[in-house]
């Protein structure tokens, strides 16, 4: 779901109505320090700070970063592009992301509360679940990639104990491959224990998920199985490429997975992808799943992160059947196809993206490669051309790359203003079943909450609204 569009307002909702509810943990630190810059209406990210157990490491975030009057049309304070491997401190943002995130979507209830993370997006990847582990998060899921190593760190992490990740690095004539590392007292300066969360990782074939189930050190509880019409990154197909006549690729029998032998790996899973509708669940269920991932929906409810207005230009076009949803090959800089709705004004449209001037600030989807020193260096398909060039970068793998970073956080209202004065223009990342939207937003309407998105799926007419403490006295 983008960057903080699953934010916490929207998984803690759908958690109080017994459901579990999942933050998306992609750029947590960015997310968390524009919202202070922003002025922190509310108070919300301070309370959820003055919570956090090492305030050593709090007060210098809010001097630098909180702006009690808000930044009165100046551009964003950046965080400095992580470059650093094997130094903790370097995280403390993204241990501090991750907190105030979980912190607030399980302030008050006993729910369940989950943290969704990209594989592809390594160096921020320890700290913030670090991070959210220290809030208590019930659940982890990991997509976009192969994520062995996760259950292992998931284990160290809650031991107290320094955990590391392998970071690709194309083109690495190393005898070992560099190691991201973490560790929790350099953060915590004592040892200490935490709660171990269950792990799903998001899989997309029965060979990643045997790979997962039986040869990883550490263990899983479970997978999310999701098909290429879910939104955001999906798994490229198998196979020789082939593409429609839209250039969307094209996915067969062999991208589709077997659910008998999923079963007969012994655990739970939930199937993702064009399951927004209550047949879908019902159907799920009749073949052995535990339940269903849905996100689009949930996407443009009134507690999701999209921007309001953005949000509601979409759902009018969706509810005339107006709106379409590619899934674009090349848009991702990480190579995988990358779902994008088509919405006058932004990324999605070929004028808008020719007038953005590149800019890579952010730095999350980031390629780590050898420099002819030996070296570690980091280019992005979608930086200035010149530079990607520079720095070993093959030209065609800029054609059609967009800066997902910066217009994913443009989607949330979080856009940034470049040096030039230009306004990030957001982007916007949907599954498939935006296209089938209008027969739920002519029963709910375009403002709709998560409560009607669940009473729905449920086949119920209403769900009442549960008070927090309601809800925990009752779990």
């Amino acid at each position: 779901m983008g960057v903080s569009v699953s934010n916490w307002r929207l998984a803690r909702t759908v958690s109080l109505l017994g459901q579990l509810g999942v933050v998306s943990g992609t750029a947590m630190d960015t997310v968390m320090v524009r919202r202070l810059q922003d002025g922190d209406p509310g108070g919300l990210v301070r309370r959820a700070l003055a919570a956090f157990p090492f305030q050593q490491w709090v007060k210098p975030v809010l001097d630098k970063y909180f702006q009690p009057e808000g930044r009165g049309g100046q551009p964003y304070k950046r965080i400095p592009m992580p470059s650093r491997l094997g130094d903790t401190a370097s995280q403390i943002l993204h241990v501090l992301g991750g907190y105030v995130e979980v912190f607030l979507a399980k302030e008050g209830h006993t729910g369940l509360v989950g943290i969704n993370l990209l594989t592809k997006l390594q160096i921020p990847t320890l700290g913030t679940l670090y991070g959210a582990m220290l809030a208590k998060v019930d659940y982890v899921l990991m997509g976009a990639g192969i994520p062995r190593e996760i259950p292992e760190a998931l284990d160290k992490l809650a031991a107290g104990e320094t955990a590391s990740l392998k970071l690709d690095v194309t083109g690495w004539t190393g005898t070992e491959p560099p190691r991201l590392q973490f560790n929790p007292l350099e953060v915590a300066g004592q040892a200490q224990t935490l709660k171990r969360p269950n792990f799903l990782p998001i899989i997309a074939s029965n060979s990643l998920a045997t790979l997962l189930a039986r040869k990883v050190t550490g263990t899983i509880q479970g997978f999310v199985i999701e098909g290429p019409t879910a939104g955001g990154h999906n798994a490229p197909p198998r196979g020789t490429p082939v593409f429609d006549e839209r250039g969307q690729p094209v996915y067969g029998e062999r991208d589709v997975v077997d659910l008998e032998q999923i079963k007969a790996l012994g655990l739970p899973f939930w199937l993702a992808g064009g399951t927004g509708s209550p047949e879908a669940l019902e159907e799920a269920l009749s073949r052995g799943a535990a339940g269903i991932q849905v996100g689009t929906l949930f996407a443009y409810s009134q507690e999701s992160g999209f921007e309001a207005g953005l949000k509601a230009r979409v759902l009018e076009q969706a509810a005339k059947g107006e709106v379409r949803v590619f899934t674009d090959p090349k848009a991702s800089p990480t190579g995988f196809p990358f779902k994008v709705a088509e919405v006058a004004g932004t990324l999605s449209q070929p004028e808008v993206y020719q007038r953005r001037r590149r800019v890579c600030d952010l730095g999350y989807l980031r390629e780590a490669y050898q420099t002819p020193e030996g070296k570690i260096g980091f280019r992005c398909a979608s930086e200035p051309i010149d530079q990607y060039l520079a720095k070993g970068g093959d030209l065609a793998n800029t054609e059609g790359r967009k800066c997902l970073c910066n217009a994913l956080l443009a989607a949330v209202g979080q856009g940034q203003v470049q040096k030039n004065g230009d306004l990030e223009p957001p982007l916007i990342t949907s599954g498939d079943d935006l296209e089938r939207i209008g027969r739920f937003v002519a029963r709910y309407g375009t403002r709709y909450s998560a409560r009607d998105v669940v009473a729905y799926l449920l086949g119920k007419t209403a769900l009442a609204e549960p008070k927090a403490e309601q809800f925990a006295a009752n779990s």
